[in-house]
């Protein structure tokens, strides 16, 4: 059968959606990945096909023109939707099944158009409403009676600036009319696939049997990869670092931001690997006991560090805890600050310290309770991590598909 998964994001946004056509591919189908051209190299190397999505969201808000001025990017945005949505539609009219995140417009959409099996996918519990906890795209532990209100309150507001173009899309190139939700498909929920574990985030009660909670969908390094001999020269000549990245999330004031995290270590007493990524950080004036690097796959690196810090995005925090490390998580925006909630409760992590407070200080006093002060902190670590090294996210989800699509 062939199966068109259709994602957009970061690089942390694709690798699961990709690790998951692997598993696919696996028991016999043909999979085809649709998402941005910057991540095609990695989908063919993995023995997948790729079709091009146009609309890099992502970079256009991190632009100049687009932290400028918010209501030209909120226009810039509804111009690049249509673009998305006719090569979505492309793609997916070559599927017999159809898999898509939330960030990919036409895909609830494109299958009620085809009437073909289809799945919603999200790395968190982000469109299954529960009583138990907010949405976790709004800043609170919790609101009480407001929880699911939250749920539907995000998934309202969510996609409100995309109603307009999508509407006048069904119409023209569909021939559907206005959409009145994306809950339900043929009479049915759609089934949505959640890639992380249910020991992170129980699953909630009150959900019913359309929201699956799979277990993490991990991308490992191809076996091919080998890395830097100078890092691992780096790891071999002293006690293990920690780990800091921020992964794609932009930042201002990129130089000062280098010098908190280098004077944090110092402080902390600790050696250290720095990834760039795309975020601002830099390798200028970097001390000896700092290696830098670009990135690297996490399921080589982080095994071997002291702890993690990071932003706080759900395939990093899903790494950190299969490795079983202690995490410090800095937020900038979504979903971040949810994880690091998440992390903080299951004391696998100190409270997570957002981006507008970070400081060397605050950072060095967060790094020395994962590493130094906190025994326990690095026991249930350990312990979390081999739980979720026993599960099998992708394999449930392969499962649930096949199911449920009778293939």
């Amino acid at each position: 059968m062939k199966i068109c998964i259709m994602t957009f994001g970061t690089r942390g946004d694709v690798q699961p959606y990709i690790a998951l056509g692997v598993g696919l591919k696996a028991v016999g189908h043909q999979v085809t990945i649709a998402t941005l051209d910057e991540f095609k190299s990695s989908v063919i190397e993995y023995g997948l096909q790729h079709d091009t999505l146009r609309g890099d969201f992502l970079k256009a808000a991190q632009s100049p023109e687009g932290r400028a001025n918010p209501l030209k990017l909120i226009r810039q945005y509804i111009e690049m939707a249509r673009e998305t949505l006719e090569d979505e539609w492309a793609s997916a009219q070559k599927a017999d099944i159809l898999i898509y995140n939330s960030a990919a417009l036409g895909g609830y959409h494109i299958a009620e158009k085809l009437g073909i099996p289809a799945f919603a996918s999200f790395p968190a519990p982000m469109y299954s409403p529960t009583c138990e906890f907010p949405s976790p795209f709004l800043p609170f532990r919790n609101l009480g009676p407001f929880n699911k209100w939250s749920h539907h309150f995000f998934m309202t507001i969510g996609p409100a600036m995309y109603r307009r173009p999508i509407n006048e899309w069904r119409r023209e190139v569909l021939g559907l009319p206005p959409a009145k939700g994306e809950e339900n498909l043929r009479g049915k929920p759609v089934t949505k696939l959640y890639a992380y574990s249910p020991a992170v985030v129980p699953r909630p009660a009150d959900w019913d049997a359309s929201s699956i909670v799979t277990g993490y969908w991990f991308l490992d390094a191809p076996s091919s990869w080998q890395p830097d001999p100078a890092l691992v020269n780096f790891l071999k000549a002293g006690s293990p670092p920690v780990y800091v990245g921020f992964g794609s999330m932009f930042m201002n004031g990129g130089k000062d931001k280098t010098e908190i995290v280098f004077q944090a270590l110092r402080l902390a007493g600790q050696r250290g690997v720095l990834a760039t990524g795309w975020g601002g950080l830099t390798a200028e004036n970097a001390p000896k006991d700092i290696f830098i690097l670009d990135a690297l796959p996490h399921d080589w690196l982080f095994p071997k560090v002291a702890a993690v810090v990071h932003h706080g995005g759900a395939g990093t925090t899903g790494a950190g805890f299969r490795a079983g490390k202690p995490m410090v998580i800095c937020p900038f925006v979504g979903d971040q600050p949810f994880w690091g909630r998440r992390a903080d409760a299951l004391g696998v992590a100190p409270s997570p310290i957002p981006q507008s407070k970070l400081s060397a200080e605050r950072l060095a006093d967060a790094i020395k309770k994962a590493v130094t002060d906190h025994n326990i902190m690095r026991q249930r670590a350990a312990s979390l991590g081999e739980t979720i090294c026993t599960e099998n996210g992708i394999g449930r989800a392969v499962a649930q598909i096949v199911s449920e699509a009778k293939l």
